[in-house]
């Protein structure tokens, strides 16, 4: 009955679909493509940018299937980036010591989730800021551990998961694993939404008090999300900290959720996509902008301002509102 269920939720999964699989043969030839022609900086930069989209895939996933905006999802990819340094310098192997950063992340925070899963709109958002601000604090503060504003530096295995340490520090070896994994979650959230738990999920964000009539512990799976979620962002901690050798307070204070925050809303959360690709335009944008003035972060907010006052639903609206134009035409053209 199980496997029935998983393989009626592949069949019903968006990235069957001729435009999905369209979609997906177009990014692998481009990861491809790129890895193969691309410049070491540009390289780099993909890498970099593959590994923020896995944060802000985490932030939009919440948003999307329980209609909740969390400011404080650095806590969760800083506590991701920092286990995973401080597991290593203890010799734990390292293939079970991520996992192990993956599931107590996931465990500490359905535990939260139980809490805050009471909580919706500003209210939720504005407790998650003020927990994502005491994990920055605490990280900051315990010197002992975590060496405080100084960082810790992250010291790679020989071998990880059958590849060589240094294939995840090279640009090129750290743009595919990124970019598969990248793949991997996203066709796995499709999979989701597509079953049954995830229809259940998508119907407590619409009406809690119907789903809960009908017998649902929808307290529990509002915590299993939020902690999804949550583990989501815990591995782009960890991708970061192999990729980068080295993590500090900075990745876990408000500013950086902030920034993931600001990729959900380019992109839209209406597709499972969206967040992604509003990472890659902010990262990419954010480049642009640093080397052409010192004042981006100003032009970046008026860009931020235009687009949601323009297309609230951001690219993912955009596209759904293409996608409907073309249909009509598709249809009025097939009429006449």
């Amino acid at each position: 009955m199980a496997n029935q269920t998983l393989a009626h939720s592949f069949r019903e999964s968006p990235i069957l679909r001729p435009s999905g699989l369209i979609v997906l043969a177009i990014l692998t030839a481009t990861v491809v493509i790129l890895t193969a022609t691309g410049s070491r900086i540009t390289l780099s930069l993909l890498a970099q940018a593959a590994i923020i989209s896995i944060l802000a895939l985490s932030v939009g996933f919440l948003a999307r299937t329980a209609d909740l905006i969390s400011f404080g999802h650095a806590a969760p990819f800083g506590l991701g980036a920092y286990g995973t340094a401080l597991l290593f310098q203890h010799g734990i192997p390292a293939e079970v010591g991520i996992w192990l950063v993956l599931v107590a992340v996931f465990a500490l925070f359905f535990v939260i989730g139980l809490v805050v899963g009471k909580l919706n709109g500003i209210a939720f958002s504005m407790l998650t800021l003020a927990l994502g601000q005491f994990f920055y604090v605490a990280i900051s503060k315990l010197r002992a551990i975590t060496s405080g504003a100084d960082g810790l530096t992250v010291s790679l295995p020989r071998s990880l998961f059958g590849l060589p340490g240094r294939t995840y520090q090279t640009p090129d070896g750290m743009f595919i694993i990124a970019s598969v994994i990248l793949a991997a979650l996203v066709i796995l959230i499709y999979l989701f939404e597509a079953s049954r738990t995830g229809r259940l999920a998508i119907g407590v964000r619409e009406n809690e008090e119907r789903v809960l009539f009908l017998g649902y512990r929808t307290k529990i799976l509002k915590a299993a999300v939020f902690a999804t979620s949550a583990t989501i962002a815990g591995v782009s901690g960890v991708l970061f900290a192999l990729y980068q050798g080295f993590v500090s307070p900075e990745i876990v204070h408000w500013s950086f959720s902030g920034n993931a925050l600001i990729m959900v809303i380019l992109g839209g959360s209406l597709a499972v996509w969206g967040p992604v690709a509003g990472a890659l335009v902010f990262f990419f944008l954010r480049e642009w902008l640093s080397d052409l003035t010192e004042h981006w972060l100003a032009v970046l907010g008026v860009i931020l301002i235009a687009v949601t006052v323009a297309w609230p639903g951001g690219i993912t609206g955009v596209a759904k509102v293409l996608r409907a134009r073309i249909s009509g035409r598709e249809r009025n053209g097939g009429g006449k």
